[in-house]
């Protein structure tokens, strides 16, 4: 008998850190999720730069954003820990 694949549960995010470039609107952006994982915002890359990718596992996607918004939510997050307010 197979096994069924584990149901995706919905998380509560908080905001981390938005490229400041991107408008009032739209990503990429970094979240923080409420058990502590980063959840990330982005354009989604193109088949040739996922091809390159390894060991895709069915449902998992890439997008592609800047390494400020990486650092800057890396900051965020250091200044606040899990009590980062939307900003």
């Amino acid at each position: 008998m197979a096994s069924s694949p584990p149901k995706e549960i919905a998380v509560k995010l908080t905001k981390l850190y938005k490229d400041g470039t991107s408008g009032g609107n739209g990503c990429p952006t970094v979240y923080l999720g409420e058990s502590g994982e980063l959840i990330v915002q982005g354009d989604m890359v193109d088949e040739d730069t996922f091809s390159e990718l390894e060991n895709v596992l069915p449902g998992e996607g890439a997008v592609r954003i800047s390494a400020e918004v990486v650092l800057g939510a890396i900051e965020r997050y250091r200044e606040s820990g899990a009590a980062v307010s939307e900003g």
